[in-house]
């Protein structure tokens, strides 16, 4: 049975990219808002006992906040689920509320748990995105099949053709992240075939104020330091870990960051002169970010990963096998800057 998908409006331009990857069209939809705030929306065209993908990626923009976009999605899904789909996956390349997946003070909300009772609750059947903050957290927080793409294979070939003759070190911003940094470092490895160095800094966050980040556990000097994490916000985390490297003799300093939220104060950072560019994906546009500061940014295109995972689900195939193979078929795909 052929794959049949819907894009949201708020994802719609990214859907259309989705679209040209597949060759497959993306389906009819009807989004409605009313007076009093209250929305509907439903699919165009007969779902009954088809395999259904829904792409929202939840952030918060000018037109809607990321609640909007949550409770579009889910009742999209309901609406689907109603209409006799067999199955319906959530396709999220950003996922909301991911980050509180465990408590940290007494009485704390773990909405990472809700958001996955949520989806479940609406009739999803199975969900998939791209980077999560902890990917444990999000496997046991669900009932269903979840699946997980990862940006390494995004990132990991652009450094590979545009800088292959550096000495690399791949540089997690704290412990944490240590796993994620392992996984960049093995995929830069095998497709430069050179040995790659790794890093990690010292960090602790507490009511939303970062704190240390002094101490690098792992040699730097005279590196071109790639700094991997999974989302990066107003970049306080970010500033520490340059002071932090530049301080160490690191000669170049690159980020990577899968999700770029990108608040205001994410300028702040993209001033700083020893930071030469910024690799985020498409997962979130960086609408905040202006003037000059801009050209510091190279958004990589998820759209091509997503749309082969998309394939491989319907078909029943190995994503394991997709991002294994991803990196040496991407390296000459052209960069959206």
């Amino acid at each position: 049975m052929e794959l049949q998908f819907f894009a949201l409006n708020s994802t719609e331009a990214w859907g259309k990219k989705v679209e040209e990857h597949l060759e497959i069209p993306l389906s009819p939809h009807e989004e409605r808002d009313f007076e009093d705030g209250e929305h509907k929306s439903r699919p165009l065209e007969n779902v009954r006992d088809r395999d259904v993908f829904v792409l929202q990626s939840l952030y918060s923009d000018d037109e809607q906040s990321v609640n909007d976009k949550i409770c579009r999605m889910l009742f999209f899904i309901g609406a689907l689920k109603d209409a006799s789909a067999r199955q319906v996956t959530a396709v999220i390349p950003y996922f909301a509320y991911a980050r509180k997946d465990r408590k940290t003070k007494t009485r704390d909300p773990i909405t990472m748990k809700y958001m996955a009772q949520l989806l479940e609750a609406a009739g999803a059947d199975k969900v998939i995105t791209m980077d999560i903050h902890n990917l444990a957290a999000y496997q046991n927080a669900f009932r269903i099949p979840t699946d997980h793409l990862e940006s390494r294979v995004l990132f990991a070939p652009y450094f590979a053709k545009n800088f292959s003759n550096q000495n690399f070190v791949v540089v997690s911003p704290d412990a944490g992240g240590m796993k994620r940094a392992e996984q960049f470092q093995q995929t830069l490895s095998e497709i430069t075939g050179k040995r790659i160095g790794l890093a990690f800094l010292e960090k602790k966050r507490s009511e939303g104020i970062v704190k240390g980040g002094e101490t690098i556990i792992g040699d730097v000097r005279d590196k071109f330091v790639i700094v991997v994490d999974d989302i990066i916000s107003s970049g306080a985390t970010m500033r520490l870990a340059i002071n932090a490297l530049a301080e160490h003799g690191a000669s170049r300093i690159f980020v990577c960051a899968t999700h770029g939220i990108l608040t205001e104060g994410a300028n702040e950072l993209l001033k700083d002169s020893r930071l030469e560019k910024l690799l985020i994906s498409d997962s979130i546009p960086p609408t905040h970010i202006t003037g000059a500061h801009r050209k510091k940014i190279i958004v990589m295109d998820s759209t091509l990963l997503f749309a082969r995972a998309m394939k491989r689900i319907q078909a029943g195939d190995s994503l394991v096998e997709l991002l294994e193979h991803y990196p040496e078929t991407t390296q000459d795909l052209p960069l959206l800057s």
